[in-house]
């Protein structure tokens, strides 16, 4: 989610403009159970912080110009940002409340990073034993219509995305497009339109979809069976620019194209592993009230000893490995029959991407027990109201990286009620779909289909997307509004 970050910068600016008559060192109401925390909005120590946190994301912004992965600015801004809050606590004689703080910070990454690397080892897998291989190649040599492409793909990308995410289901219905449509840049670049719509939109009704209902569900104010209230609405903002796009297409069938991928042995038992490790941890979660990442971690065992029979099976009997064409490029020519591993799947984890995290809820953590953050709490969730609030927190996340938006929402904790939260689960998983900008699926797909698929041909339809966007909000009020 390279250029997603690009648009923190403008959450920067309501940041700095909400700096002012804060004074500094005011102690916020605290009870006896709760720590004292300074109010540094006024103090050089938080604006010096929030400068940091802007210089950072420069950085990210300009990642793909200076080669320099995202995660190391904000991994960076992290520290400092915590050595200034440590140094005025520590002037004020206080050396508990900040360790307090960071470490109820680390323990929400942990449990997210554990999650997503289970879950990426479960992507990853399936990806090296050809399973998402093969659904593209039946796509394309079936000989569809390009409007049937255009349904085909949007229909799978919303539905394959509550499960796996929606960065991998998009390269893949855009591989199918860009195959199918070759020469054909009008119906390339309304179906990668299309498939970024869909894989957000499905991403928003399933605690799996989406990073930010992954945080939704893991803080516990969204239950896992609450998320399906979504689908409507989510359904909805899809279907929307969908039925407006489509009419551009014609219903014109071309060539099919023959490729043949063979399913690499154990492919398909792993997709059912998978579902099961899903099953499991929405059970133990549930009913035994452990925190999700005990169910995923679990999951990700039997899928490790699952690996070890896989890899003993190669051992005994040599050439069950079957590699297609493409996988030249992962393997070694002498690494042909290698043996399974099911450790090179954990290695090709993102990890740039899970450092990023790190950074940025560390980062966005030490803003609040600055207070920023409750300051913007009080201007939008007081003064705006919930609704509203929600309604720009899609807006914003379409230009600033709406994992740092939820999780400051999470960490404001406004008071709000069910569907209100449900509100704003949906906004921040639809809204990135406005620009092409605003999710990591529309960045990626703008460097798969370069030159064809861009930021001014995705603004063409934003009218239309901004209609879906407008009636899922208006669709989730009328039947979850209750």
């Amino acid at each position: 989610m390279n250029r997603r970050s690009l648009r923190s910068a403008i959450w920067l600016l309501l940041l700095s403009a909400l700096l002012g008559n804060a004074p500094a060192f005011a102690s916020a109401g605290a009870t006896h159970d709760a720590p004292v925390l300074l109010d540094l909005t006024g103090h050089w120590v938080g604006i010096t912080a929030l400068i940091i946190f802007f210089i950072a994301y420069v950085v990210v912004i300009m990642e793909e110009f200076l080669h320099l992965r995202k995660s190391k600015p904000v991994m960076l801004a992290a520290g400092l940002i915590w050595l200034l809050i440590a140094y005025a606590y520590t002037q004020q004689g206080d050396s508990t409340v900040v360790g307090n703080a960071v470490r109820h910070h680390i323990l929400e990454y942990a449990e997210l990073m554990l999650f997503l690397l289970a879950a990426m080892t479960y992507i990853n897998t399936m990806s090296e034993r050809n399973v998402f291989k093969r659904l593209r190649a039946w796509l394309i040599s079936s000989g569809f219509s390009l409007r049937s492409v255009f349904w085909i793909t949007g229909i799978l990308a919303f539905f394959i995305s509550p499960v796996a995410d929606n960065l991998t289901t998009a390269l893949i219905m855009a591989a199918v497009v860009i195959a199918v449509g070759a020469g054909n840049a009008t119906f390339i670049t309304v179906a990668c339109i299309n498939i970024v719509v869909a894989a957000n939109a499905g991403g928003a009704f399933s605690p799996f979809g989406d990073i930010t209902t992954l945080m939704v569900w893991q803080k516990g104010v969204v239950e896992f069976q609450q998320f399906f209230a979504l689908f409507i609405p989510s359904a909805i903002n899809w279907l929307v620019p969908a039925i407006i796009m489509s009419l551009t297409i014609p219903k014109t069938r071309p060539e099919a194209l023959q490729e043949e991928i063979v399913v690499k042995p154990g492919g398909y038992v792993i997709v059912g592993l998978f579902f099961l490790t899903i099953a499991m941890t929405v059970i133990m979660h549930n009913f035994l009230h452990l925190p999700p990442v005990i169910g995923m971690m679990t999951g990700l065992s039997i899928l490790k000893f699952y690996g070890y029979w896989l890899k003993r099976r190669s051992l005994r009997t040599p050439g069950t490995e079957v590699y297609g064409p493409e996988d030249k490029a992962l393997q070694a020519p002498t690494d042909k029959d290698a043996p399974f591993d099911i450790f090179k799947s954990m290695e090709h984890a993102e990890w740039d991407t899970l450092m990023f995290f790190y950074g940025v809820i560390l980062a966005v953590g030490g803003l609040g027990t600055i207070g920023y953050l409750a300051m913007i709490s009080n201007v939008m969730y007081v003064d705006l109201g919930p609704t509203w609030a929600n309604i720009l927190v899609g807006v914003i996340s379409a230009i600033v990286d709406n994992i740092p938006v939820m999780f400051a929402v999470l960490t404001m904790n406004p008071t709000m009620g069910l569907d209100q939260w449900l509100l704003v689960t949906l906004t921040a998983g639809v809204g990135g779909s406005l620009l092409s900008i605003g999710s990591a699926a529309g960045v990626a797909l703008m460097g798969q289909a370069r030159g064809i698929y861009t930021f001014f041909s995705h603004l063409k339809w934003s009218w239309a997307i901004a209609l879906g966007y407008a009636a899922s909000i208006w669709a989730h009020l009328l039947i979850n509004g209750a």
